[in-house]
């Protein structure tokens, strides 16, 4: 039997009897998940046997993709979160199904806007604002938190089957058998992409081969690229405040060239390793990064006569430092890609970083050298 739903603008605020504050109600039922008045994605609620649940638009409005366009830039990132708990799509009711999700807002915006014309709940876990697949990883996309969710939303009393749809990507961080033991919910793994959960289920919750499948394009890595190129920024504007310094005292003070040659390092380990990532030798992220970045700083220093005798200490510093930097800027980029796993990432730091550590200081020594002393 679906529940009566109640739009926004039918809510209204009462004043409890025994409390100073005002209490949002409706026909005496708890909200299940209270949510912000300017959470415009919230089209109303339906009432259920346990509480009111929120429903929320499929549709993405344009403050929906501004707030996407600013922390995939690094703005505000790591507050894009909503309230965990019960959502509804549609008219749900006890034989709709429930997808689970994280509480980072921006996987939350992808799901629901897969989900126009279908009647089903989403039970978001409280990943700290966490995408999916990498809360897994962390542990706060777990077994604990979606069973402690389970019970929090009460989902036992509005919904009459035993079933739980989760991403596949958030797999490494559930134990199906214990969801199944302390909750009595089984759980079922989805497709990788949002884009086919209704494909998946119109067949009946079985996943294809191809739905299992994690593509990882040019255009997959290009839109990750604009958080690290951010937090470059802000460490580069920090070296330009030193090099302004030196330049106080340099003979030959830093200048354009220099600028040009830093800034190319940069774009090479958070741009153009990734986005060429499966055509760059190698396995390693810091070997691509350092192999694109000795390639970017030979050619710009040969172009500009550096490996000339009175420049050669200019030309061999800068060998030495930006290739390094471009090689840990790349390395970076594994917590984003599918071609690492854990371990892999901590081996290759183990090996990488005391390398690139000691490359960029003997590579700033000289270049410091030829610009205070030479």
């Amino acid at each position: 039997m679906k529940g009566s739903i109640v739009g926004k603008d039918e809510l209204r605020l009462v004043e409890e009897k025994n409390c100073s504050c005002l209490t949002l109600t409706f026909n005496n039922r708890e909200l299940l998940t209270p949510y912000d008045s300017n959470d415009n994605w919230v089209s109303g609620e339906i009432q259920t046997e346990q509480g009111r649940v929120p429903i929320v638009s499929t549709n993405i409005n344009f403050k929906d993709i501004l707030g996407t366009w600013k922390v995939r830039w690094g703005i505000g990132r790591k507050n894009y979160k909503i309230n965990p708990g019960l959502y509804a799509v549609g008219k749900p009711d006890h034989t709709s199904p429930v997808l689970v999700s994280a509480n980072y807002k921006l996987s939350f915006d992808v799901l629901r806007k897969e989900l126009s014309g279908l009647n089903c709940w989403i039970l978001v876990l409280d990943t700290k604002g966490i995408n999916v697949w990498c809360a897994a990883g962390k542990g706060t996309f777990g077994t604990d938190e979606l069973v402690s969710r389970i019970s929090a939303a009460k989902l036992s009393g509005i919904i009459s089957h035993k079933k739980l749809i989760l991403p596949q990507l958030g797999a490494p961080g559930v134990s199906a058998h214990e969801v199944v033991r302390r909750t009595g919910f089984t759980v079922i793994y989805g497709p990788v992409r949002a884009n086919d959960i209704k494909t998946f289920r119109d067949s009946g919750f079985k996943a294809t081969g191809e739905m299992r499948t994690v593509n990882f394009t040019i255009w997959d890595r290009l839109i990750l690229t604009p958080v690290e190129l951010v937090q470059s920024v802000r460490f580069s504007l920090m070296v330009f405040g030193v090099l302004f310094l030196v330049n106080l005292f340099a003979v030959k003070p830093f200048g354009v060239s220099d600028f040009i040659v830093y800034t190319g390092a940069v774009v090479v380990g958070t741009v153009l390793t990734p986005i060429f990532l499966p055509y760059i030798p190698g396995r390693a992220f810091a070997w691509k990064g350092w192999l694109l970045g000795l390639s970017w700083t030979a050619v710009f220093a040969w172009f500009n006569n550096w490996f000339a005798p009175e420049q050669l200490f200019l030309a061999l510093g800068y060998l030495l430092l930006l290739p390094s930097l471009s090689a840990f800027l790349a390395m970076n980029f594994t917590g984003s890609s599918t071609y690492t796993s854990f371990s892999g990432v901590i081996k290759e730091m183990k090996f990488a970083v005391p390398l690139i550590a000691l490359s960029s200081f003997a590579g700033a020594l000289l270049v410091l050298i030829n610009k205070i002393l030479i």
